[in-house]
């Protein structure tokens, strides 16, 4: 969600990490509530803070802000902390089996970051009762302690986000997801994701073409609480069997000046068509002029194919990235393509590109057809209509200008 030290979360509730981790976290809990209705309860607020423009900024944060009301300042409660120090951090991130923690700490030091780079944040400040508050702090309390505050991260269920919505649905009674389960915008883990990276061409591409069909699921709002500016709408309506609304009051704590997030998914099939046909029949216009330029242009598609055919086998049966298990745009960008590169080579020197090169060629185009004709079958649920068409169409051309090119070179015997 945002920063080098920010975090996501999870389908798990707050409570139940909480009981698992420790029958003496739950005396202390008990213990505060009394304090708490001693003393006064706090007053809870949920901080939102906008996208970025750094990569690991663009899908926005939040946090849960506790004010004690009694002269001291607020605690920033953020789940979104990790130590790149770690001796196995990149192995873990490649993976997808990240370690983030809770961390508490001074709400002015947690805003600092976003003053500086000119990040908006707003709270909402809750309607809580006395209990539910002071549940909710002191669970926050005893979670953020070094021995309960890491958990392991999963960018779409178990984020910096599904952590405040999880501690605030404990305190609430399970209220959020009774509510938020019930109803859905239509949105799903991809539309989501593409569209807060589309700012990022780059990024943006690597999540269209990396996520596979699990993330086409329509969610429930309770789902799409992953992200913290969804979140914070559905407070935003939310209310209790008497009518009362959770949130009292919704204030700018910072102003944004950044170019807003994007309302939309980006939807290019149209243009991926144009791209594909457009680029088809140029190859094999320039084919019959200048073969070599085209035999490089294959040799740097095929080099890019393979590449991306090796890491969504990598993410499928190597990684914790279930969201890209089973990618369909393998048909379309199969590592059989690196065979084809020595063949590449040889056209680019004038030379015929080998008999095996001929089979894979077509057994390329086979890969990239048969996937083009599932997406007629009701089971193959992956939203990537873009990549069929403009795939398929460069592999068909592709593999039509070198078999005209082997049928002119054995006519030539």
């Amino acid at each position: 969600m945002t920063a080098s030290t920010e975090a996501r979360s999870a389908a798990t509730p707050l409570t139940r990490r909480l009981a698992a981790r420790s029958v003496v976290a739950w005396v202390l809990v008990v213990l505060a509530l009394f304090a708490g209705a001693a003393l006064g309860a706090p007053r809870v607020g949920v901080l939102t803070m906008a996208p970025g423009e750094v990569f690991f900024e663009r899908f926005g944060h939040n946090a849960i802000v506790i004010d004690p009301q009694d002269g001291r300042e607020p605690t920033s409660y953020n789940f979104g902390y990790f130590d790149p120090g770690e001796p196995d951090f990149l192995a873990r991130f490649v993976a997808g089996t990240m370690r983030y923690r809770l961390v508490a700490l001074p709400l002015e030091a947690d805003l600092a970051q976003y003053r500086a780079s000119g990040r908006g944040v707003s709270v909402q400040w809750l309607d809580l009762d006395a209990t539910e508050a002071g549940a909710l702090a002191a669970m926050l309390e005893v979670n953020a302690r070094p021995e309960n505050a890491v958990y392991d991260y999963r960018y779409f269920t178990d984020n910096c986000s599904t952590r405040v919505r999880d501690a605030l649905d404990a305190a609430l009674g399970g209220l959020l997801k009774r509510t938020l389960t019930a109803s859905s915008e239509g949105n799903s883990h991809r539309s989501e994701a593409v569209r807060l990276a589309s700012p990022a061409a780059w990024m943006g591409t690597g999540f269209h073409l990396g996520l596979a069909a699990k993330a086409d699921r329509p969610l429930s709002r309770w789902d799409e609480a992953f992200i913290p500016m969804r979140l914070a709408d559905s407070l935003r309506t939310l209310k209790r069997a008497d009518g009362r609304a959770i949130v009292a009051l919704e204030a700018e704590v910072l102003p944004h000046r950044l170019a807003p997030e994007p309302a939309e998914m980006p939807q290019l099939g149209f243009e991926a068509a144009v791209a594909g046909f457009a680029l088809a029949f140029g190859l094999l216009w320039l084919g019959r002029r200048a073969p070599r330029a085209v035999a490089a242009f294959a040799g740097g598609f095929w080099l890019l194919a393979g590449l991306a055919g090796t890491t969504m086998l990598f993410l499928w049966f190597g990684s914790g990235h279930d969201f890209a298990w089973g990618n369909e745009n393998l048909f379309l960008l199969s590592p059989l393509a690196w065979l084809l590169l020595p063949g590449a080579v040889r056209a680019m020197r004038g030379r015929p590109p080998g008999r095996l090169f001929g089979v894979v060629i077509v057994l390329v185009l086979a890969l990239a057809a048969a996937g083009a004709f599932l997406k007629l079958m009701p089971f193959m649920k992956q939203a990537n209509v873009e990549w069929v068409v403009l795939l398929l169409p460069l592999h068909w051309a592709l593999a039509r200008h070198f078999r005209q090119l082997a049928a002119t070179a054995t006519a030539g015997r």
